[in-house]
């Protein structure tokens, strides 16, 4: 189970900010900055540029005229403003290509937004100020995305139980992460640069009971905003509805006869602003709306009421019963998709998948990528001598001691037969070099007893290295380059570490 601290002190792959969002927080985190600085760093990219101009124009801002420059837009709307919606593009673009099996990234975003735009009209009718109030809400399930990122097998299994059990998402995270989305969010956040008043409220946005009394009144905008888009992104639309009306009213003393055309509001406004993020609103519709269609429905059943909870509670059991059966499949399906069965590393496809991830990774955000190869020295003998079954276990102890020796972000494979390949991100020439020794030291220092019989291995390592200012290279100019490497190491003698630079790296 990887903590908070590990996963911030860097042992397990954390999504990085996109750069242009830290100059952003750079400039503005000064006592004193020039305006004109922040308006050069939008301006620098012209897609931004036309993305913040048309967000600021939209109805969620309510300018009286039109604003055609990011001069005038920071003299309309202040510098804090403008700032939370260029740092809203940015970070929503560095996250939003991500793409993966079951879960659904553009529902997340579109959820999110939906969130963002609920905030800000639920600010906006109880007169509340917060220039930040559309970041806060847009943010606030970032930990969702983080932790499906780090840790997407175990995640999968929240959604899995989660649809089971019909926990609130927190709570099944806790248990099987140790801590929450919102705990994470508000801390990648915070480690990200933004300021306390954007971070701290994430942190309690689902326990609005555990929140400092200086920060309730956003987290109860926070947790309304994310229930209103529930309504329109989610099932049970009526039983929420209903909720998020009363509390409504508990909360900031809406009146239960503004609460519809406020949440109508939202969906209007909600299609705008969805379609400035290049998302397709068209499955957005006001509640009002909703509401009329389900109306007519009902009004053409023919069933008696007695007989619809019959069939209802039938439909129940059914979908509980089959949930449970789903959820032990996935699971099953899940180690079948990406685990070698032998070893339990990750398989070869799923190395070809996660290594595509990592040189995109490392090319967005520059940063070092290492790649080591590892096959057992004359592995065909150790089978004719001792056999097959004696051969898995060899194949067992030596994933088992680089799976030991790699570092919790590192990623670990079966490539295929007796060779190996350890993905190493964040990781220079020197680093990778100096991984492969520990691991060949280990490997020779290492017997495996098979009955009364000792087997004694070594294995042959080739390492290369990455770093995207060396030149754009691909996923099969680094394996190549690795697979050099090891030619080296097994032809001039076995048991030995080789290294092949690619591209002068």
């Amino acid at each position: 189970m990887s903590t908070i601290e590990e996963m911030l002190q860097g042992n397990v792959r954390l999504p990085s900010p996109p750069a242009i969002a830290i100059r952003l927080l750079e400039v503005v985190k000064k006592d004193q900055f020039d305006l004109a600085d922040l308006a050069k760093i939008i301006q620098a990219d012209p897609a931004l540029t036309a993305r913040v101009l048309k967000l600021a124009n939209s109805s969620l801002y309510f300018l009286p005229k039109k604003v055609s420059s990011i001069k005038r837009a920071l003299n309309v709307l202040g510098a804090d403003t403008l700032k939370n919606i260029a740092l809203s593009f940015v970070i929503f673009s560095g996250l939003k290509g991500q793409r993966g099996g079951r879960f659904d990234f553009d529902f997340f975003w579109k959820r999110s937004i939906t969130a963002a735009v609920a905030a800000g009209q639920i600010a906006s009718f109880v007169n509340y100020k917060d220039g930040d109030i559309f970041i806060k809400a847009l943010l606030q399930d970032i930990g969702i995305i983080i932790l499906y990122l780090c840790r997407a097998d175990d995640y999968l299994k929240v959604f899995d139980e989660k649809n089971i059990s019909d926990l609130p998402v927190q709570v099944v995270e806790k248990q099987v992460f140790g801590f929450d989305h919102q705990e994470l969010g508000s801390d990648v956040l915070k480690n990200w640069g933004l300021p306390e008043n954007i971070y701290l409220p994430v942190r309690y946005h689902h326990t609005i009971e555990k929140v400092p009394d200086r920060w309730r009144t956003q987290v109860a905008i926070l947790f309304l905003s994310d229930r209103i888009s529930s309504i329109y992104h989610g099932t049970l639309s009526g039983e929420k509805f209903r909720e998020t009306k009363t509390l409504l009213s508990q909360r900031l003393g809406i009146k239960e006869a503004d609460v519809e055309p406020l949440i109508d509001a939202v969906a209007h406004k909600s299609v705008e602003i969805l379609s400035d993020f290049e998302i397709d609103p068209r499955s957005v519709r006001p509640f009002s709306q909703i509401l009329q269609e389900a109306n007519e429905q009902l009004s053409s059943l023919n069933t008696s009421y007695e007989m619809l909870v019959i069939e209802l509670k039938q439909a129940k059991e059914k979908a509980e019963r089959l949930a449970g059966e789903l959820r032990n499949a996935n699971e099953a399906l899940r180690k079948l998709a990406f685990r070698d069965s032998l070893t339990d590393l990750y398989n070869h496809r799923a190395f070809q998948d996660l290594l595509d991830q990592e040189v995109s990774r490392s090319q967005r955000y520059n940063r070092w990528l290492a790649l080591i190869m590892v096959d057992i020295d004359h592995f065909k003998k150790i089978n004719d001598a001792y056999g097959h079954p004696r051969g898995d276990l060899v194949l067992q102890a030596v994933g088992s001691i680089l799976r030991g020796i790699g570092r919790a972000s590192d990623i670990v494979a079966r490539h295929g037969g007796e060779e190996f390949a350890m993905v190493l991100p964040e990781t220079d020439l020197n680093g990778a070099i100096a991984m492969a020794e520990r691991c060949r030291k280990a490997i020779e220092q290492t017997s495996v007893q098979a009955d009364n019989q000792i087997i004694r291995v070594t294995a042959s390592f080739g390492v290369t290295s990455y770093a995207p200012e060396v030149g754009s290279f691909g996923k099969a100019a680094i394996i190549d380059a690795a697979d050099k490497a090891l030619y080296n190491s097994k032809t001039s003698g076995r048991n030995k570490v080789s290294l092949v630079k690619i591209g002068g790296a």
